[in-house]
């Protein structure tokens, strides 16, 4: 019973977090990844097929999104430095 509560306080949380804007769900999702599955693995997990298929699903959208976030900071660290080096001068 205590890995199934685990699990649902895991599936709630991600709930939750996907509900966030933008920078708040970022650090969220690292810092939930972080707890949940830095010491244990996926298959740790009891949840029951309709819970799984919505954890999947939002598993897929939030690394869609954390793909964009990241290309999205390079961006904005590209600009960063061209305007460092433009007020160099």
């Amino acid at each position: 019973m205590e890995r199934r509560d685990w699990s649902i306080k895991l599936l709630k949380e991600l709930i939750y977090i996907d509900s966030l804007d933008s920078y708040e769900k970022a650090n969220n999702l690292v810092s939930w990844y972080t707890e949940y599955f830095s010491k244990s693995s996926i298959n740790d997990l009891d949840l029951e097929l309709s819970d799984l298929k919505i954890l999947e699903e939002l598993f897929y959208r939030n690394i869609n999104f954390l793909k964009e976030q990241k290309k999205q900071a390079g961006e904005e660290l590209k600009n960063i430095k061209k305007m460092k080096s433009f007020l160099k001068y």
